[in-house]
């Protein structure tokens, strides 16, 4: 069984940083999965922020959060982060980080939608003020 831990959560004021990390065990595979972070609201879907195809290194973004955050991963380890710069109030949400091992080929949409991701952390807290 695999297990996601996240970390890094808090409260900042508009225009700070946060960095949130994920690490993955149970599942060496997952140093090849195709690794994603979400973010949910009360009452709103669940949205893709960022992710990760780690076969070819290849970073997808949502439209909100280019140039803002970034999705890397800890080179031979089970762990990927979210550096997230320049925060706005409308990024106050809860984060999720989400994981696929041994993933097919995705298209940015599908890599960024909930469906194809099979583990999830418990979320974090990320609140943003002005």
């Amino acid at each position: 069984q695999v297990h996601l831990l996240e970390s890094g959560g808090g409260s900042v004021h508009s225009g700070g940083s946060l960095k949130l990390s994920c690490t993955a065990s149970g599942d060496t595979a997952f140093r090849d999965a195709a690794k994603a972070w979400f973010r949910q609201v009360p009452g709103k879907e669940r949205e893709g922020v960022a992710a990760l195809n780690s076969a070819v290194m290849k970073a997808y973004y949502a439209d909100s959060v280019k140039g803002r955050f970034t999705i890397s991963p800890e080179h031979g380890k089970t762990t990927w982060y979210l550096e997230m710069n320049n925060l706005l109030p409308a990024d106050t949400a809860t984060y999720y980080c989400a994981a696929l091992a041994r993933p097919p080929p995705m298209t940015p949409s599908q890599a960024l939608g909930p469906r194809v991701y099979t583990s999830w952390g418990q979320g974090t807290q990320v609140t943003v003020s002005s």
